[in-house]
Parts: C-alpha cells; structure tokens; sequence
C-alpha cells in the first residue's frame, strides 16, 4: 500500500470509529431500505457497449490530492443533468471528505438530478460503508484491490450484492487483477495511475487487458484525456471509461464528454 493510500485507509478508520455512535447500523439498514431501487449500473455499461458506444464512467469530483482543486464552481446536479445530457452510462461521484473535497450530499444530489445509475467513489474499507452507500443512494460501490485483504474484497462485494448493488473492483497491476479476479463482479477497472508516483501510463491498461476474462468488462481508469487516448483503447477492444479530471476542469463536464467519445447511437 502506498503511503497516501495508508493514510487515506487511517482516516476512514478514524471516520468510522466516529460515525458508528452516532448511527447504528441498524439505522443505517432503515435507511438504506427506504431508497428506491439500485438503477443497475453493470447493466447500464453493457448496454452501452452492446450499441457500439463507449461506456462513460463520468465523474463529479471537485479536487484530488495530486491536483488539487480542479472545480471551483462546482454543482453537482448540473453536472450530473449534463453528462446524462450528453451520453454518459454512469455517474461516479466522490464522497471522500478529507482528501477529495467530496460529500455524501453531491451524490443525493447527482442522482436526482439524473435516471443514470451512481457509484460512490470513496475508500471502502468495512461493510458499514457499503450500507452507508446504499442509504444515501448509490447503485454500486468501488473496491480498491490495493488496499483490500482477497477477504475483505469478499465480505464487502458480499455486503454489496446483499444490497441490490453492484461492485466495481480496482486494480493497478497484475498481482492485484488476479485476487480482483476471484471476485463474481464483471466491472473490472484498471487504474492507468501508479499510485507511488502518480505517474499515468495507458500501458497499464493495455498490458494487463489479455488476462481479463470475456465475461468480465474492463473499465480503464485514469489518463483519458483527449482523442488519440480514446482511439487507442477502443482499437484494442477497451469500450468502458471511467473520466473525471478532463470534464472537471471543461466549461461544461457534459460537452467536454460529447467531445471526446462522440454522440451515443440513438
């Protein structure tokens, strides 16, 4: 685990350790029973895929810790209107409040704002989280192999699917694929971002996508940032993106993503 990672996972500890007092997880199950239904977000990506389009992942995020703030104006509800607007399959919305600037609020508000399926982009580390993110709404959650036990990963995709969500699992090179592998979630994502160095290489993708299996769906990750990096994925049969940082930084996210990927097939 890299260091900022280690300290991302210290910080959700301490957070945890300071929510459950506050609401049970009982409290957190009635919650979570009271929102609609999970809008599929498996499904929602290979329905894109199965037209032809590229399945877009398009991410709310006001700031990261290598960036910084990459939105001062930030509105979620726009955003989310204007990726659904324009093409995307899904939403991914941070709710990490110490290091991304997020809030659990931007992703109530995302998905009112829009019928796209939502996953909750956070550090999830225990099953309290995963009901958590049913109970302000999320369709999915994200599982980051680095910083995950294989018993973890089993417990929380478990806590998921209990939920009526959908997981989708990360990975950064081919160690993490194969325990990632052992998981039943078809959304694989491999992160193009080394998370040592912060360096962004699409190889990341490329090299490992031969030992994805078929029946799973690769989601590449980082570094999609113009035509060519778009061309070259889907050259090599990589059809779902998951893109923040090139919409954040756009006038308007949802033109930013017509413009890059091109109208979805009516």
């Amino acid at each position: 685990m890299s260091d900022i990672l280690q300290r991302i996972v210290e910080v959700k500890r301490e957070e945890l350790a300071a929510a459950r007092p506050k609401r049970s997880a009982a409290d957190l199950h009635e919650l979570a029973r009271g929102q609609s239904a999970p809008r599929g977000f498996a499904a929602a990506m290979r329905a894109k895929v199965a037209r032809g389009d590229a399945a877009v992942i398009a991410e709310i995020k006001k700031a990261s810790p290598s960036k910084g703030v990459l939105r001062e104006q930030f509105d979620p509800a726009a955003i989310a209107a204007s990726y659904a607007k324009h093409g995307a399959a899904c939403l991914s919305v941070l709710t990490d409040v110490q290091f991304f600037q997020g809030h659990e609020d931007y992703l109530r508000a995302a998905r009112a704002a829009c019928a796209l399926p939502v996953i909750r982009k956070d550090f999830i580390i225990d099953p309290y989280q995963v009901v958590e993110a049913r109970a302000m709404g999320a369709d999915c959650i994200l599982l980051i192999a680095a910083c995950l036990a294989d018993s973890q990963m089993a417990e929380l995709e478990h806590a998921a699917f209990e939920q009526g969500m959908d997981v989708l699992v990360e990975v950064h090179d081919g160690a993490e694929l194969e325990r990632a592998l052992r998981l039943k979630t078809p959304l694989v994502g491999i992160n193009n971002r080394n998370l040592r160095t912060f360096e962004v290489t699409l190889q990341t993708t490329l090299g490992l996508m031969a030992a994805v299996p078929a029946d799973r769906l690769l989601v590449t990750e980082s570094g999609i940032l113009a035509g060519p990096d778009v061309t070259t994925m889907r050259s090599a049969g990589v059809h779902a993106f998951l893109v923040g940082e090139a919409f954040m930084r756009a006038a308007d996210p949802g033109v930013a993503l017509e413009a890059l990927f091109g109208a979805p097939k009516p």
